[in-house]
């Protein structure tokens, strides 16, 4: 039929003459229920369990091995057939057992992201910002480097070329959990800014169900949702057509209502059926407010609704620092939900160099607008060691390269002995200062080079040679002038 569906015709989503080996989980004399596990099939590397939908009844039969979906699973005491699939509205949520807050955190790899504004397991984070920002490559590389089982990623109004580049590209990246595809654990739905604004609509509701499915087995699931705008945009048009009354800037009035219906849906939770299986909805959309402007609908009903901000900066983009997250304007609401758990996984300090951080990037805003006036020349010794250790913070630390091998993504374990070692070069310098040493012999110790070299350094071994040199400048403390 070509790249669409045409009118009065009809595709079906699944292949219903493919042959699966089916190992089945129930057997004759098990009551049925929504959500239990019929059975499962492996669909490559992953295990795909195969869920009751709206059968109820005694099981009288099970088929074992080869089977296909047009072929029953099993039978039923009032003659009913147990089918392979089952259909669901993706507009309606799909029913748990029991819900908790978040309280461990996703990694995602990005330095800014899992040390500064952590996103939690199960709970919700914006993207927003402005035309050329990153939005895309950023939640790809979340998509890449995540901790999860499975990725949806919803392609919501894209350019034709952005969605032909993730097609062609997901399949030859390799997933660095596995080793195998990407393109195995990962769920793409496409819609194109040239379909129908009904099928825009639609794309993220279908994308948010699918994860819901995934998460009813038991899976750890992100979703990314690329852009809400565009799907909050088809909303604004289907409203007006249907002759609604407009809201702010021609929006539904229910927009907020709709955006919290769908932040939502993700979660953790116990599902349905036997075993008490756990599974995460964890949903990372973007944000694309027109002109930048964060103050529009779209951004400020999604900020009410998520636990974090990330929000892009176009003078960080500009400067090729990805990911460009301002961390003046970012935020999360899980950072001391998820402390626990990297205190126990990586560090006790976690926390705490996480405020002495804060505070020197803070400390340098304040610096930055005195030099910008008087000059350098009139801040004091110390405080030109705050400019220097928060410029190796910003540039060394905060930044990553999306295309390097060993800094697109980083280690918890990585992330604190890169930062440990920063913070103790400036524990050196203010030692050194208040020994009487120049300022000038403090700014040209050589630690500050190989400081910046860490972050190109392998994973393997990093936390020796980091130790290694955490040890050398403890060393030059003690030695004095």
């Amino acid at each position: 039929m070509g790249p669409f569906i045409r009118a009065w015709k009809e595709m079906y989503g699944l292949d219903y003459t493919k042959r699966w080996n089916f190992t089945p989980a129930i057997k004759p004399g098990d009551e049925l229920q929504f959500g239990k596990v019929i059975g499962q099939v492996q669909e490559g590397a992953f295990t795909h369990y195969i869920l009751c939908g709206s059968e109820r009844g005694k099981v009288v039969g099970v088929a074992s091995g080869s089977v296909s979906l047009d072929e029953p699973f099993g039978e039923l005491e009032s003659g009913l057939e147990i089918p392979g699939c089952h259909e669901w509205p993706v507009r309606m949520p799909r029913p748990y057992k029991k819900k908790f807050a978040p309280s461990t955190p996703l990694v995602t790899g990005q330095r800014i992201i899992d040390f500064l504004f952590p996103l939690a397991r199960g709970g919700a984070a914006i993207i927003p910002g402005g035309f050329g920002t990153g939005k895309t490559i950023f939640e790809q590389s979340v998509a890449k480097f995540a901790d999860v089982d499975i990725v949806v990623y919803v392609g919501c109004g894209e350019r034709g070329n952005e969605m032909t580049e993730v097609l062609t590209d997901f399949p030859e990246l390799e997933d660095p959990c596995t080793g195998r595809p990407l393109m195995e654990r990962t769920v793409l739905v496409v819609n194109t800014s040239n379909m129908p604004v009904a099928a825009r609509e639609a794309s993220v509701y279908t994308g948010i169900t699918i994860a819901e499915y995934y998460r009813d087995m038991g899976y750890r699931v992100a979703l990314m949702a690329d852009s809400i705008s565009r799907w909050a945009e088809a909303l604004r048009e289907i409203s007006s057509r249907l002759e609604e009354m407009p809201g702010e800037e021609g929006y539904p009035t229910y927009l907020a209502t709709r955006l919290a219906g769908f932040y939502e849906r993700g979660g953790r939770v116990v599902c349905l059926g036997d075993g008490g299986r756990e599974g995460t909805v964890t949903i990372v959309s973007a944000v694309s407010p027109p002109g930048g402007d964060f103050s529009e609908p779209v951004t400020q009903s999604s900020q009410r609704i998520a636990g974090v901000l990330w929000a892009l900066d176009p003078d960080l983009a500009h400067r090729r620092h990805f990911p460009a997250v301002d961390w003046r304007k970012s935020y999360s609401l899980y950072a001391g939900t998820v402390d626990e758990w990297f205190r126990d996984h990586v560090s006790a300090e976690w926390p705490a160099l996480r405020g002495e951080m804060m505070g020197l990037l803070q400390r340098e805003e304040e610096l930055q607008e005195i030099v910008q006036l008087v000059g350098i020349e009139s801040l004091q010794d110390q405080e030109r060691i705050v400019l220097l250790v928060s410029g190796m913070l910003r540039e060394d630390f905060l930044r990553q390269s999306a295309f390097s091998e060993n800094d697109a993504a980083s280690h918890p374990e990585k992330t604190y002995y890169m930062l440990k070692a920063i913070l103790s070069f400036h524990s050196l310098c203010r030692e050194l200062l208040g020994k009487g040493i120049p300022v000038e012999k403090v700014l040209a110790l050589p630690f500050r080079e190989e400081l910046g070299r860490m972050k190109e350094l392998p994973a393997e071994g990093f936390r020796e040679e980091a130790l290694a040199l955490i040890g050398r400048i403890e060393a030059e403390g003690r030695a004095g002038p």
